[in-house]
């Protein structure tokens, strides 16, 4: 990549596309403009329309490029899909107590892909990360490079998507006459982004709380070692609330937005007599809806969405006990105390984007934490990612976390 040229980043979801163009000064990045747009065309952020789709990537590119005066060939997408596969393999080799080479690590690399492919020829490559080296029943994080040994065993995480599915993503791009540099899980960004290093090195989990789906990741020894996207939103809460109440979309919104998710203090939305206020009503629609109706409503689906992402927390190996972070993002995460429900429900300690940075630090990093994480990737490399794959190509990555939290290996 050259760093020499302004780089595009465009982050591809339901409700909204966006676009962020910066560019390289002295080692540091200049957001040069930033876009965002209406999506059409994806459903679950699958392509479903294929003019749709890249009329809504070229207007939000476009915009983007206007602001910044230039003309992007190259763009790197940024997105997550339910249909991501992450898949861990370990892989062993004799050493016969001789020196840990490179080539023996890279060789266990190459075997894990050989055994994936062979596994599902119909699933491409987003991410490879190297998660854990067993040298003799120890655990290393780093390459065991020049260590003495018998055996070493390789710990190997893929991400994966279906061909088709990317196929139809390289097509969308191909009608906007642009290439694509890489691509990069949204997951995978926000981590970067969003997690500290000890978060990442000793275990912390991200929540991503969209309109129509949640995203769940598990970051540690600096690798996304857990990832998966269920379907299931936000938005499921509105539409439980019109089935059930016989309200219309635009008044079950309202409630959810002024709804106090910590369940204590409601008093906005319920009169003396504990009935839905008439103002969440249009002058046709009236009707009494008792207080108890929407809690139980609202908390069914809540304990829904909590019941499959502890699942997930159980099998990706992550200790519910260890007192490691949870950090909630996406447009879920804007709710009134959301983060007070989860808190109660997983009891682990968990938080949200921090509210003490300036209003627009804030909106720039909660609309575009992923883009800047992924910017941090694109810009540093990423320690733990063996091999990234890119338009087919595999380019080895340089360490991020040396550069960005500036330790010594």
């Amino acid at each position: 990549m050259n760093f020499e040229d302004p780089i595009g980043i465009i982050e591809l979801g339901n409700l909204n596309i966006k676009c962020l163009i910066f560019k390289i000064n002295n080692d540091n990045a200049e957001i040069l403009s930033t876009s965002i747009t209406s999506s059409e065309g994806f459903h679950n952020d699958v392509v479903v329309n294929l003019v749709k789709a890249s009329a809504a990537i070229r207007t939000c590119i476009s915009i983007a490029e206007k602001k910044a005066k230039i003309s992007l060939r190259k763009i790197n997408v940024v997105f997550e899909q339910p249909d991501f596969l992450c898949t861990k393999f370990s892989k062993y080799k004799k050493i016969d107590r001789s020196k840990i080479h490179k080539d023996d690590i890279e060789f266990l690399l190459k075997e894990a892909k050989k055994q994936l492919i062979l596994n599902d020829k119909m699933q491409s490559i987003i991410h490879i990360f190297n998660h854990n080296y067993i040298v003799d029943g120890k655990t290393f994080v780093e390459e065991p490079i020049d260590v003495y040994a018998d055996s070493l065993t390789h710990e190997i995480i893929f991400i994966t998507i279906p061909k088709n599915n990317l196929k139809n993503i390289n097509q969308v791009f191909a009608n906007c006459d642009i290439e694509i540099e890489r691509l990069i899980s949204r997951t995978f960004s926000l981590g970067s982004k969003l997690l500290n290093y000890e978060e990442l090195e000793f275990g912390s989990g991200i929540i991503d709380l969209g309109f129509e789906k949640i995203s769940f990741g598990l970051f540690k020894n600096l690798a996304l070692v857990h990832s998966i996207t269920l379907p299931i939103g936000i938005n499921h809460i509105v539409k439980d609330i019109s089935k059930v109440c016989s309200l219309n979309i635009e008044e079950s919104e309202r409630i959810k937005n002024d709804f106090d998710f910590s369940f204590q203090n409601n008093n906005q939305l319920f009169d003396e007599k504990n009935f839905l206020k008439n103002n969440y009503f249009t002058n046709s629609n009236f009707r009494k809806i008792s207080e108890n109706l929407i809690l139980n409503v609202i908390r069914a689906r809540l304990d829904e969405i909590f019941d499959l992402i502890k699942k997930q927390l159980i099998i990706s190996g992550f200790n519910l006990n260890s007192g490691a972070n949870l950090l909630l993002v996406g447009g879920g995460s804007n709710l009134l105390n959301i983060e007070k429900y989860f808190i109660n429900s997983f009891r682990l300690n968990v938080k949200t984007i921090d509210k003490k940075i300036t209003e627009k630090e804030i909106n720039l990093k909660k609309n575009f934490a992923a883009s800047l994480g992924a910017l941090k990737i694109i810009k540093n490399g990423w320690e733990t990612e063996a091999i990234a794959e890119i338009g087919g190509k595999n380019t080895k990555k340089t360490s991020f976390f040396t550069k960005i939290f500036r330790i010594n290996k």
